[in-house]
């Protein structure tokens, strides 16, 4: 094997080591969720789209608890749910319970916060660490 090959093959072998170690040691993928739609500081009109996004957890719709797995929730001029809260449904708590990642929302001209807060089949909260806020502006319609 040539020189360039070699060393190939060593980088190869520590890498695939250091992702065994991380494994082994129990390491998890992060978690997180986050909007793809729109982004901190927009400016919008009505009705917003919303894209949600997740990462090391896999979307289910609510019913049962599956660890591992949630569903995406908007809160609206509201921070993030201390873990395990029941999430409530009305106006300002928007379910998105059949596993949606996308949506519309009728929002009034003005400036809103919007949480994005990933839950679990009962709509319980995973808390701040799986939750996202933005801050946007929806201005008046043409």
């Amino acid at each position: 094997m040539n020189r360039l090959g070699t060393g190939r093959l060593a980088a190869a072998v520590v890498l695939g080591f250091l992702a065994l170690a991380g494994h082994a040691a129990g390491a998890e993928p992060a978690k997180r969720v986050f909007f793809v739609e729109p982004k901190d500081g927009a400016e919008v009109v009505s009705p917003v789209k919303v894209v949600m996004g997740v990462e090391g957890m896999t979307i289910k719709p609510s019913g049962g608890v599956v660890a591992g797995t949630g569903h995406h929730h908007v809160l609206i001029n509201k921070g993030p749910m201390r873990r395990g809260k029941v999430i409530p449904t009305d106006r300002v708590h928007v379910h998105f319970g059949k596993g949606q990642t996308e949506a519309t929302l009728k929002l009034a001209p003005g400036e809103y916060t919007l949480t994005m807060q990933f839950a679990d089949g009962l709509h319980r909260s995973y808390g701040k660490e799986l939750a996202h806020t933005i801050q946007l502006k929806v201005l008046p319609g043409k």
